[in-house]
């Protein structure tokens, strides 16, 4: 089967001003669902040759026109005003918004191609025509989707979760008691309780894109960092705090940080607020206010590189295998098994989506 594979980011370590979650994920699924059988075909701009200088294309493959397919993969993107609601050409214009609509229009609505489509930012509206049309799947990391939805999680290769070894990363030495690792965005009141309290207590460091900090002015803000460095600030670290936008929070949606943290050692502590919480990490992580983070923290201070702080982080390995890659391909390969179904009736225009207003 051959899947034409939409998204707008980076393979590699793309660039430090850029955002890009999936870089933590993205190449782990490809690599996977390869493996599984399915030829993949990238159907937007190569970011990474074009803005970093990497050729990746002894690996894997891109096209800028419309092949022949049997299904469609979109990592789905939203308009955002000034950037990719401009006409193409327009200054910091980005053309993915305009490139998604061409591939649904072609593919999904006059075609009927199979499309799973993977909301990954919780952006796709409730109403959109695309949730009701019978050859896409809209797919979410979430424990609790939206209605319809199904829950296809940020993957781990199997391998790198079946040789974590608990003993041997609380060895390391963790100057920072605490950090937080990734961008603001509509985590302002989850930092202000469970983040901010802990941090007049214990050095820190927040990395990321934080450009309204004024109510903070105590936090040791540090702005991005590379991506290569992510994984090195989690080893300097005994732990973190999961922060998740509230509409990530009620759906029980976990960002990568989760297991970006377990895996490098970096013990993460959870808003008990966040629904489905005790299925991401035991109940002596979580926390209900900033107090509770800090007496949290001072109880790993007091056992770390012990027996009980590789106990601890052991502990939070089985709640991690629900994100095995292994699992998303399963889930995966039901979806594109299903029988197809018509998607229109003769003389019966397709429905248009709404990414179909951005011109």
């Amino acid at each position: 089967m051959r899947i034409g594979y939409s998204f707008w980011g980076f393979l590699g370590p793309g660039i430090t001003g850029t955002p890009d979650g999936g870089r933590s994920h993205r190449r782990t699924l490809i690599d996977a669902l390869t493996t599984a059988g399915y030829e993949i075909v990238f159907l937007q701009a190569d970011r990474d040759l074009d803005e970093t200088g990497l050729d990746l294309h002894a690996h894997y493959t891109w096209d800028g026109g419309l092949p022949g397919l049997d299904a469609v993969f979109l990592e789905w993107r939203w308009p955002i005003p000034g950037r990719n609601t401009t006409l193409c050409h327009a200054e910091e214009h980005t053309c993915e918004l305009h490139r998604q609509q061409q591939l649904i229009s072609h593919y999904t609505l006059a075609r009927g191609t199979p499309t799973i489509l993977w909301d990954k930012d919780r952006r796709l509206a409730p109403d959109d025509p695309l949730r009701v049309q019978p050859n896409v799947t809209i797919c979410e990391p979430a424990l609790r989707p939206s209605p319809g939805a199904t829950t296809l999680l940020f993957p781990i290769a199997d391998t790198v979760l079946d040789h974590a070894e608990p003993s041997t990363l609380v060895a390391l030495h963790r100057p920072l008691p605490l950090v937080y690792v990734g961008n603001q965005y509509d985590r302002d009141d989850a930092f202000d309780t469970f983040f901010a309290p802990a941090a007049r207590r214990f050095a820190h460091r927040v990395a990321g894109k934080w450009t309204h900090t004024e109510a903070w002015p105590h936090v040791r803000f540090t702005g991005r960092c590379p991506f290569s460095d992510v994984e090195p600030l989690y080893r300097s670290a005994l732990a973190t705090v999961l922060l998740l936008p509230d509409r990530y929070a009620r759906a029980g949606q976990m960002t990568q940080r989760l297991f970006e943290a377990v895996l490098s050692g970096c013990v993460p502590i959870t808003p008990a607020n966040i629904a489905e919480s005790r299925r991401f990490t035991p109940t002596g992580l979580h926390a209900a206010n900033g107090h509770q983070v800090i007496a949290i923290i001072e109880r790993i201070q007091a056992n770390a590189g012990t027996p009980d702080h590789a106990a601890l982080l052991a502990e939070c390995l089985p709640a991690l295998d629900k994100f095995r890659v292994s699992h998303q391909i399963v889930t995966i390969r039901h979806i594109l098994q299903r029988p197809a179904e018509p998607t229109s009736v003769p003389g019966v225009a397709a429905p248009a989506s709404s990414a179909g207003s951005v011109t």
